[in-house]
């Protein structure tokens, strides 16, 4: 019978034997954010401290994984105005962008996390909300002083012109839509989109 303490979760053992990853979740299809929250649930469940900050989901809403991180001891911080692709106030939006991102410095500086995820934030690299270099700057500074945190950044509209984002990630999934319900005339259902 094998040694059971070997199998054995122990965060000590866990951040001398590996980094923390920079992954990006990105493409036209369906599961970028839902993918980052099965990561951070089974961060949970093996003891680590996470946080998934949202930034254009409406802070005046509560979603489907608000309910369940509140089960599960995961903190989320809900920043946004909501979607804001059709935008009729750029300057709003460029403000609320920058205090979501000021909270995710926040977080990431303050060396009490082992994940952290922002949700939406590649949408608002694409918009130009925020400076994608001082973003990038911002995110080695914290890897080279933490470098057992991990990050995982999600939205769509990654292009050339996020190629250095890309090259900084450790690992870079791209979600591909091959058929999606909403072409067929079905809206975004609860527990399923929200």
């Amino acid at each position: 019978m094998p040694d059971q303490k070997r199998y054995k979760w122990r965060r000590d053992d866990y951040r001398e034997k590996t980094r923390g990853l920079l992954m990006l979740n990105t493409g036209d299809g369906k599961g970028k954010t839902t993918a980052a929250i099965g990561v951070l649930v089974r961060a949970a469940g093996r003891g680590m401290h996470c946080a998934m900050i949202q930034f254009m989901k409406a802070k005046t809403d509560r979603y489907g994984e608000h309910e369940s991180f509140d089960k599960l001891g995961i903190e989320v911080h809900t920043m946004g105005d909501g979607f804001t692709w059709d935008t009729n106030d750029k300057s709003q939006d460029i403000k609320t962008s920058e205090e979501t991102w000021a909270l995710c410095v926040e977080k990431m500086r303050c060396g009490e996390y082992d994940m952290l995820v922002f949700d939406e934030l590649l949408y608002v690299l694409s918009y130009g909300f925020l400076d994608i270099d001082a973003v990038i700057a911002e995110i080695r500074s914290v890897r080279e002083t933490q470098p057992n945190l991990h990050l995982i950044l999600t939205g769509r509209n990654v292009d050339n012109a996020m190629q250095k984002l890309i090259d900084e990630a450790d690992l870079v999934t791209e979600m591909t839509e091959i058929k999606h319900p909403f072409h067929a005339g079905i809206f975004a259902q609860q527990g399923i989109e929200f």
